[in-house]
């Protein structure tokens, strides 16, 4: 049962990457012990060569093994356009041109005592011969909806907790599934949603493990499994590493950095205790 961890190098690995990356290696040392490292780089102008070789530093500290080759998201691109091209074909998504400025006045609109979405839908009459370089690409909810009810889909289901296996159902009416994301941003070509069921489905990922802060991710990334025709992996939301302030940690907090923990003297051993993670 292949776990992952799958970090983007945008800034250096804190506690609470710590203890995702170990909830995730511990669960695959009781099946198949496989783990894989995937190296999310998909934004080319933020993440670092530098905060790369960090990554693979901390793990390394921490005890970790993980499957070889690593795979890095910007060596992917072809498989990323594949999928948009699925979608396409399904008639499933549409070029934007909209601004932030264009959907916050949008949003400030009258909207009948409604409450407004994100995105509007501004551009969801348009095709995708009419795409543009400058164009994010949007996935229409609605009809992704009706595509997967007509293939007798009633919800979105999904097993999460390795421990309890909890069956999740999402219902189509979810406020998850309201909003008509953005798959392929212009800048980039694809998107974290995009990018993550694509390469799950690649490395044979059986059993996705992160943070109880991605728990709303999961429902449009099974959407997207479902259009694509993707397997279905398991879940594991665990628990957030919350601050003094119970705030989730960022990379920007350079106290918790694993690297200035370990230079400090910090032993591994000493802070898996800390955060409850000693089998």
């Amino acid at each position: 049962m292949p776990t992952r961890f799958a970090p983007s190098p945008t800034g250096h690995l804190h506690l609470g990457h710590a203890f995702s990356a170990i909830t995730a290696w511990n669960i695959s040392q009781k099946t198949d012990k496989k783990f894989i490292l995937r190296i999310e780089d998909i934004d080319l102008q933020r993440c670092k060569v530098e905060y790369e070789k960090q990554i693979f530093d901390d793990l390394e500290w921490l005890g970790l093994t993980w499957e070889k080759p690593v795979i890095r998201q910007k060596n992917r691109f072809n498989s990323y356009r594949e999928a948009i091209d699925i979608l396409g074909n399904k008639n499933l998504i549409y070029p934007c041109s909209c601004t932030r400025k264009d959907i916050n006045e949008a949003l400030s609109a009258p909207q009948n005592n409604k409450i407004p979405k994100i995105y509007t839908g501004a551009c969801r009459n348009r095709s995708m011969s009419e795409a543009k370089k400058t164009d994010n690409i949007r996935i229409n909810i609605d009809k992704s909806i009706n595509y997967l009810k007509k293939l007798n889909h009633k919800s979105l289901v999904f097993v999460d907790d390795y421990y309890q296996q909890n069956l999740i159902n999402i219902p189509f009416e979810s406020q998850h599934l309201q909003e008509d994301i953005i798959v392929a941003r212009k800048e980039i070509g694809t998107s974290y949603h995009l990018s993550v069921v694509v390469d799950d489905a690649f490395q044979d990922i059986t059993h996705v493990v992160r943070g109880a802060d991605l728990f709303s991710s999961t429902p449009i990334q099974r959407l997207l499994q479902e259009l694509l025709e993707l397997p279905q992996p398991l879940y594991h939301h665990h628990r957030l590493i919350l601050d003094e302030d119970g705030k989730r940690l960022a990379k920007r907090e350079a106290s918790t950095a694993l690297s200035i923990l370990r230079e400090s003297g910090v032993k591994p051993i000493e802070l898996k205790r800390s955060l409850d993670l000693i089998n």
